[in-house]
């Protein structure tokens, strides 16, 4: 086969077919084709876009590209979570242990943060002494002991996506839905899994902006899961304002915990209960997502979510002390109030400039090497449709730094708009697909 021809034919609007897009992955993961090249051929299809077939094709060229863990020796149904991403999103955290505690295995491999958007794996890692790096004999221990387990990426697993996806990064190809679609999936089915509970974000603070974008990315991840005869679901869920209130890694570990132990009510559990009572619905220890949603809210009452919490806690090597008592974990050096400068209702939060503040702070990372400060964050006290007294608390910035602390505070107030009639909150789920 001919690199630039296939190039030529996809520039064309053509479609490839599975030999010629496995000849693609192939001879790029083994350094035969050149980035230009295959940058080229990313733009192409980026522009003329990927069918259904192209899409599934593309995956499977990824996804073979490594290793397809086998779980076959644990006994019990496989059934993940993957969550497009957005500020304060931690319902992995949450919704891991309940499912694992429902009777399934939750093999779960995360991502790190980049940009606006937290990662799992940084999170866990503000838990001291964490290890997010087993190898897979490991992570097969883990899952066999408790019942799920959060690892990263390992070089073992879709290598080409790796590669890939650093040079969509920087060659301006990454909001394709083919490309994500084949991202996402090729990492999410060589975890040995039988099904997969997906939920899109839509809104500011997500990477799919509006509702029609986030369907059809949900779409074409559905098709791709059922061509692999994956059982899934798709919810799409607000993103316009942060999930919670807690955005920063520790801080959403720490909020994870009170959910856990229910003492924390609103989005957060709402959304975590739904994607969790989806997966012990796939998992066939319900009826329906409703139903499932009844035994997570179980699972919470009777300890039994915060208990599998601990113990997948433990299995990975982290502080178990300071899971029982959260508050006794080092505070951040400066933290600073935002107050309110009006009377109103809040009526719009630009989220992806409050996921850029956390980051500020010092939350996340605006390079891959950049160092987290895991105690950094922002605690956002209010939700859209609340109505905020002049002189009240909308938010608490926690840095080290006084210098970025003075730098969000000072424009954290044009992130929100207040208005004199009562607004209404967003709806959290805005749609179920199967």
């Amino acid at each position: 086969m001919n690199t630039i021809e296939l190039i030529r034919k996809k520039r064309d609007g053509e479609s490839l077919n599975g030999n010629e897009i496995d000849f693609l992955i192939s001879s790029y993961t083994k350094n035969k084709i050149p980035d230009y090249q295959f940058s080229a051929f990313l733009m192409a299809a980026f522009l003329k876009g990927m069918n259904k077939d192209e899409t599934s094709a593309l995956t499977k060229a990824m996804l073979y590209s490594g290793k397809v863990i086998d779980l076959k020796s644990i006994p019990g149904i496989k059934i993940d979570k993957h969550s497009t991403g957005g500020v304060g999103d931690k319902t992995s955290l949450i919704l891991a242990p309940i499912a694992a505690a429902a009777g399934l295995n939750v093999p779960m491999i995360s991502g790190r943060g980049l940009g606006h958007s937290g990662g799992t794996l940084d999170k866990l890692e503000s838990i001291p002494g964490f290890k997010t790096d087993l190898n897979l004999t490991e992570y097969k221990k883990v899952i066999k002991k408790c019942g799920a387990v959060l690892i990263g990426q390992t070089k073992e697993i879709a290598p080409a996506d790796k590669l890939i996806y650093s040079l969509r990064d920087v060659t301006a190809t990454v909001e394709s839905i083919p490309l994500i679609t084949a991202s996402i999936m090729s990492k999410k089915l060589a975890e040995g899994i039988d099904g997969l509970v997906l939920d899109v974000k839509t809104g500011s603070g997500a990477f799919m902006k509006n509702l029609k974008d986030a369907e059809a990315l949900a779409q074409s991840l559905i098709n791709t899961a059922k061509s692999f005869d994956k059982k899934v679901i798709a919810l799409i869920t607000d993103m316009n304002q942060p999930l919670g209130n807690y955005i920063g890694n520790w801080l959403e570990i720490y909020e994870s915990i009170k959910v856990l132990q229910g003492e924390v009510k609103g989005d957060l559990l709402e959304l975590s209960k739904t994607l969790s009572g989806a997966m012990i619905f796939l998992g066939g220890k319900a009826s329906s997502i409703e139903e499932g949603k009844e035994i997570s809210q179980e699972l919470i009452d009777n300890g039994k979510a915060f208990k599998k919490f601990l113990e997948i806690v433990k299995l990975q090597g982290g502080n178990i002390k300071l899971m029982e008592h959260p508050e006794t974990y080092p505070k951040s050096k400066v933290i600073e109030k935002v107050i309110s400068k009006e009377n109103g209702y809040l009526k719009s939060i630009n989220n992806f400039e409050i996921g850029m503040a956390a980051l500020e702070l010092g939350a996340g990372r605006k390079t891959k090497e950049d160092k987290i400060d895991f105690k950094a964050g922002i605690i956002f006290n209010k939700k859209l449709g609340n109505f905020v007294k002049k002189g009240e608390t909308i938010a608490e910035l926690h840095t080290s730094s006084e210098t970025k602390c003075k730098n969000v505070k000072a424009n954290f107030y044009n992130f929100l708009e207040f208005s004199n009639h009562k607004t209404s909150q967003p709806e959290l789920i805005k749609k179920i697909i199967y």
